[in-house]
Order: structure tokens, then C-alpha cells, then sequence
């Protein structure tokens, strides 16, 4: 599986303290809890999973040739986020 890195994903990761071995982790094991089947280029995924104790959700696109193209990531709040992590809050 070939992962690429978008700036903003690595802007975030950096900011976030997550690497690209916490990333791949989550989209290989990960659940996707949203779908965005209209996203341009290509469609894209909201996959939650953990590394270690931490949540962590990874947005994520399939290209053509099934590499993965990483958006962005963060670690869900309870804010935005209920109890499970994977149900948005109004």
C-alpha cells in the first residue's frame, strides 16, 4: 500500500506529534465511521483508530492506482465528539 502525504496532513502531523507509522496503523486496522463519496478528486474516508491508548481520526483518498492520500489528522475531541468518537456532535 503506497501512502502519499498531503502538506496540511504533514503540517498537522508535526503539530500533533504523530508520524507516519501512527497513520498507517490507523488506516490498515481503523474503522471508517464517515463517507464523502463526492470529494474531488477522489472520494474520501474519516477512519477512527488507535494507536496505543490514543484516538486517532485520518481523512484519507483512494486514487486510481489504490494509493492512499493522506488529508489530514487530528485527535477527536469530545467537543466535536461523543463518547464514542465517532458520532459528531450537532
Amino acid at each position: 500500500m503506497n501512502f502519499i502525504y498531503r502538506t496540511h496532513a504533514i503540517e498537522r502531523m508535526f503539530q500533533r506529534d504523530v508520524n507516519g507509522e501512527d497513520v498507517e496503523h490507523i488506516v490498515k486496522t481503523g474503522e471508517i465511521i464517515e463517507t464523502y463519496p463526492d470529494d474531488y478528486p477522489y472520494p474520501s474516508f474519516l477512519v477512527l483508530g488507535y494507536f496505543g491508548n490514543r484516538p486517532l481520526h485520518v481523512v484519507y483518498a483512494k486514487d486510481e492506482d489504490d494509493s492512499v492520500i493522506v488529508i489530514t489528522v487530528y485527535e477527536p475531541t469530545l467537543e466535536k465528539w461523543f463518547d464514542d468518537l465517532k458520532t459528531r456532535r450537532k
